[in-house]
């Protein structure tokens, strides 16, 4: 696979992906694992962050942009940020061998819609990814845990935004990965009540997004 060569053409009403990964066989596994899927399909692939956003500035954004962590030159946690700025709708998800709590939170924090391990069963990952459709934040489980931990170990909030107790709680199980949908089951609510919450937690926080949300909650530990 040659940087920015389009790999699979688009399928209707797919999802986009854009893959980086220097490793030139654990790249072309997951290229060939997501163009399975009829529901997603990965359009182009990188070796480095370098070339992927040299891409981004000359053409459109992708859905999403899975992303590695080590890579040689500027590395994916450093190009979170980047992403976001130049194309703010595309979600970023990190596929790591990395789960230490550093990389985690500072993924997380620069925007990062989600963060797998790269042993997570083919199955999960295909999964995660299509989640981001149904607005979902795909996080490994044990990942999971780690931020939800750091998150209650830390000091005391600078400010709740007048958050209710309900959206709180919403948040928390934001950060958990589940979607509106997995959440108005957990709480025994209709799916409406959720998107009425949700729109007046964006409002409450000034973000547009489950991304954003999540990273101004854990930056400035709000619940």
């Amino acid at each position: 696979m040659i940087n920015g060569s389009v790999i699979q053409k688009p399928k209707t009403n797919a999802i986009s992906i854009w893959l980086v990964e220097d490793n030139t066989t654990f790249r072309r596994t997951v290229a060939n694992l997501i163009n399975q899927s009829d529901r997603m399909y990965c359009e182009k692939a990188f070796s480095s962050c370098e070339q992927m956003l040299l891409e981004l500035k000359r053409d459109y954004a992708p859905s999403a942009v899975l992303l590695d962590i080590g890579l040689p030159g500027m590395s994916g946690l450093d190009a979170i940020e980047r992403i976001k700025a130049l194309a703010p709708n595309t979600d970023v998800i990190m596929l790591t061998v990395y789960d230490d709590d550093d990389k985690v939170f500072r993924a997380i924090c620069s925007g990062a819609s989600g963060y797998l391990l790269k042993n997570a069963p083919a199955r999960r990952l295909v999964d995660s990814i299509l989640d981001i459709s149904y607005g979902g934040a795909p996080i490994n489980p044990r990942i999971a845990r780690k931020v939800l931990e750091m998150f209650s170990q830390g000091n005391a909030p600078r400010d709740d935004y007048n958050l209710t107790d309900r959206e709180k709680e919403i948040l928390r199980l934001m950060i958990e990965g589940l979607t509106k949908k997995a959440i108005s089951e957990r709480l025994v609510v209709s799916h409406h009540t959720i998107d009425s919450h949700v729109k007046n937690i964006y409002s409450k926080l000034q973000v547009h997004s489950r991304s954003r949300a999540i990273a101004k909650v854990l930056k400035e530990r709000i619940v």
